[in-house]
């Protein structure tokens, strides 16, 4: 059975950084491209980054490029996700995704097949 899970949310000031890790347990993690999605209360599942399956490929959602950077190592089946500089904007569950081999990065949450559970990320003014 599938698994994501997410750690490394918590409680954090204007202008801190925070480290998110997402552990795979799927069979092989390599073809797969790893997103980070984020959703606030009373809004929609909004995309934040992306990974190609190599990494070699990323996209970012323009509000936290040059803040956010994702990256993923294969041996250890994991993604993660550098958050500096945050805002209390970036308050949300962040949730990590999993696509199976795309011909491109996907931007929607439609697009990806496995979904963790969430951790929490709240930033204070």
């Amino acid at each position: 059975q599938v698994q994501l899970v997410e750690s490394g949310g918590g409680l954090v000031q204007a202008g801190g950084s925070l480290r998110l890790s997402c552990a795979a347990s799927l069979p092989t993690f390599s073809p797969y491209t790893m997103g980070w999605f984020r959703q606030a209360p009373g809004k929609e599942r909004q995309f934040v980054a992306a990974i190609s399956w190599n990494g070699a490929g990323t996209n970012y959602a323009d509000s936290v490029k040059g803040r956010f950077t994702i990256s993923r190592d294969n041996a250890k089946k994991t993604v993660y996700l550098q958050m500096n500089s945050l805002k209390p904007e970036d308050t949300a569950v962040y949730y990590c995704a999993a696509d199976y081999l795309p011909n491109t990065i996907v931007v929607v949450p439609t697009g990806y097949e496995y979904w963790g559970q969430g951790t929490q990320v709240t930033v204070s003014s």
